[in-house]
């Protein structure tokens, strides 16, 4: 059986573009036969907030205090993704960074015993992931030109360079698609329609 892609959204407004395009994702990768594990954080109210306990991340003592976590929807996160053969997620840009959701999603999931192992504080990690692919899409209503020129685009250090190398370092790819807030619908069934071939280009010969 092909493993499954799990795919993120995070965007509080029911109806916002993101959930057009979480929609599309869905579809295409039913469509191509790839098993899904879908997940609306702000739906499904995932609680992004780390306890002081967890905040311990070095060792074996924190890998198994995180492997009693009591919350069974960030144990289902988990193991989902330690069966991932792919990861999409679908946000805003917003201040350079993740939703505060996303955030802490990234937080209470990728840790120690589920993503990575540490041989020595500050060494190279150990991915325990198997993820191949990792598509990333971002809204943005920052023009190309100013994101490039003033803020230098934080968000693909963050996925490309924070995060892949925890994750097995998987092929990265990253779609931005801006600017929403003046785009008129046939701009936005465009990107629907980019994101599709994406999709299919990443995921379609499994």
């Amino acid at each position: 059986m092909t493993a499954p892609v799990v795919v993120l959204l995070a965007h509080p407004r029911p109806g916002s573009l993101n959930h057009a395009l979480a929609e599309r994702v869905v579809d295409t990768l039913t469509r191509l036969g790839r098993s899904v594990r879908f997940h609306d954080l702000y739906a499904e109210r995932f609680d992004p907030v780390l306890t002081a306990e967890e905040a311990y991340t070095s060792g074996t003592r924190a890998e198994e205090f995180l492997a009693a976590e009591p919350d069974p929807l960030v144990r289902q996160h988990r193991e989902e993704l330690r069966d991932a053969a792919g990861l999409v997620a679908i946000h805003p840009n917003w201040w350079g960074k993740p939703p505060a959701i996303l955030s802490g999603w990234l937080d209470r999931i990728l840790v120690p015993g589920v993503a990575y192992r540490l041989d020595d504080a500050g060494g190279a990690p150990e991915s325990l992931l198997t993820l191949r692919r990792l598509l990333v899409v971002n809204t943005s209503d920052t023009t190309e030109e100013r994101e490039r020129t003033l803020f230098g685009d934080p968000l693909d250090a963050i996925w490309r360079r924070c995060l892949a190398p925890y994750l097995g370092e998987p092929e990265v790819t990253r779609l931005v698609l801006r600017v929403v807030a003046d785009a008129g619908a046939d701009r936005r069934d465009s990107w629907l329609r980019d994101v599709e071939a994406e999709v299919t280009r990443l995921f379609g010969g499994h």
